[in-house]
């Protein structure tokens, strides 16, 4: 199914405040309306990456995503969302983290690829499961597997030596 201009406005009526939310995990409130504008902007720019394998609502949470992914690395708050999250990562039992492992998961968050960002996003923040994610990414559920356990491995690696 191709998406038409026309197509796009449609969206935009039906599925802004569901866009609103999906900002808001990543933008502050002030922030959010500007950036569901920027996202569809973007959608206008994109209209020939779309692919038919994804409804255009999947299509529009990936581009949203990653849309908030690209800002947040480029204010240097990617630290502060992956601060907020940490634990999660490295710690099962859910502790609290001590602050030289927050500082070293702070680091490994600023230092990992887009692609494991963003399965690191959906799964540890969004809480979606390998099917979920690779439906969003276009890829198998076991490459979502493998994502979160390199993600796994470098926050173990970035917390050796922390109490």
């Amino acid at each position: 199914m191709q998406v038409s201009q026309p197509e796009v406005a449609r969206l935009y009526a039906e599925h802004a405040g569901r866009v609103h939310r999906w900002v808001r995990r990543f933008e502050p409130a002030g922030d959010a309306t500007e950036v569901v504008h920027e996202v569809f902007v973007k959608v206008l720019e994109r209209l020939a990456d779309f692919r038919a394998d994804a409804s255009p609502t999947t299509w529009l949470y990936r581009v949203t995503t990653n849309h908030c992914l690209n800002r947040l690395r480029d204010r240097g708050r990617r630290a502060q969302l992956w601060q907020q999250h940490a634990a999660a990562l490295w710690q099962a039992d859910s502790a609290a983290a001590d602050q030289e492992t927050v500082a070293s998961l702070t680091e490994l968050w600023g230092n990992l690829d887009d692609e494991l960002a963003e399965t690191g996003i959906y799964y540890f923040i969004d809480g979606m499961t390998h099917a979920e994610i690779a439906r969003i990414v276009g890829c198998s559920e076991r490459t979502v597997g493998n994502r979160i356990e390199r993600i796994r491995k470098a926050a173990e690696a970035a917390t050796k030596g922390a109490p």
